[in-house]
């Protein structure tokens, strides 16, 4: 097959935009040849049980699945009964961004809290955990947040544990949405289990797909008394990979050495040259009209633009509106976004401002 697609175009609207790490596909190279045993009996899904456990701590169980939306969904099925509802921001990409599955396809009732940086605290979720006993309400037993945040925040490991102490309290579970899980560790500059297993997370999904995966996540539980049933809600969901060492096979490159971190480092890194010189040229008088919703503390940076602005850009770089309404777009950047990715961009932002 020929390549159809020019190389050389580049865009901001997704970290789903960029192509798969060498080291990724050379992983799945290495694992293919031969027959291995399907659906999760083979030596690279069993090695990577022993990669999380390096990461995670001993006692973790791991499930591949192919996607975000089904880690999220079968994750959290394992942690209710048929009554059970979860607890989340209304920004949380369970709510927003998953099409009803967690509703329709997982049958969950999602009991939402706006927020006004994606971020949920014990006093935003008592705004919904309540009515425990009360046949008339759905019971809230679980409680997601999102690690970094669908506005590209981050919970410090203090801010996990609070949540986790507060929610363990009131006798429900902590769930983890991890898409950008790596892009916290970068972020925070500790390990994985540092705001995960040992701040009280009990169960997480672990996402490879937007940090240099080809299409691979993963539902890790941390705590064996959170969930149960996975091995079958997994197929029952259509989750289940029959060539399974494959994705196995990805999860492994990312975390066996530090790709993982490299990459979302580095798309963290892209992220904040972008808002460095943006400030800078506002401090300098020199970008009318532009402007920041969020803190800046991963992969994405949120902006806001005079009208018109926008939609002149996206003629040579993609990338998508969050809140139309009032001018606010999304930039993201990717384990492959490149210094000169960056300037460029700066550039035609300059450009287009400058015609206000």
């Amino acid at each position: 097959m020929n390549q159809l697609h020019d190389t050389a175009v580049r865009g901001f609207a997704s970290d789903n935009y960029s192509g798969v790490h060498p080291e990724v596909l050379a992983a799945i190279t290495n694992a293919n040849g031969g027959h291995q045993v399907a659906y999760g009996e083979d030596v690279y899904t069993e090695r990577l049980q022993e990669v999380f456990a390096h990461h995670f701590g001993e006692g973790v169980e791991v499930f591949p699945v192919f996607n975000g939306t089904g880690a999220n969904v079968t994750g959290l099925q394992s942690m209710l009964p048929r009554w059970g509802a979860v607890i989340s921001a209304s920004t949380a990409h369970i709510n927003s961004d998953e099409g009803g599955a967690p509703e329709r396809v997982g049958g969950i009732k999602l009991l939402t809290v706006p927020t006004p940086d994606g971020k949920l605290t014990p006093e935003l979720i008592d705004r919904e955990a309540w009515g425990w006993g009360d046949e008339h309400r759905a019971q809230p037993l679980v409680v997601a947040i999102t690690q970094t945040t669908e506005l590209g925040t981050a919970y410090s490991v203090d801010e996990v544990r609070t949540i986790a102490e507060h929610v363990h309290r009131h006798g429900m579970k902590l769930y983890m949405d991890g898409a950008r899980l790596s892009n916290a560790a970068a972020s925070l500059g500790v390990p994985l289990r540092a705001f995960t297993r040992d701040a009280g997370v009990d169960v997480l999904s672990f996402g490879g797909t937007k940090n240099g995966a080809l299409g691979g996540e993963a539902i890790v539980v941390l705590n064996p008394e959170a969930s149960t049933g996975l091995k079958y809600l997994r197929k029952l969901n259509m989750q289940l990979a029959s060539k399974m060492r494959f994705v196995s096979a990805q999860l492994i490159a990312l975390l066996e050495g530090d790709l993982y971190l490299r990459n979302a480092s580095h798309a963290n890194a892209m992220a904040r040259r972008l808002r460095d010189a943006l400030d800078a040229g506002i401090a300098a008088g020199e970008l009318p009209g532009l402007g920041f919703t969020q803190e800046t503390q991963s992969n994405g940076v949120f902006a806001t633009l005079p009208p018109g602005v926008a939609d002149r850009l996206r003629e040579r770089f993609r990338f998508y509106d969050w809140n139309a309404a009032r001018g606010e777009v999304r930039w993201m950047c990717s384990f492959d976004t490149s210094e000169d990715d960056i300037d460029a961009f700066v550039a035609a932002i300059r450009e287009e401002l400058a015609r206000e």
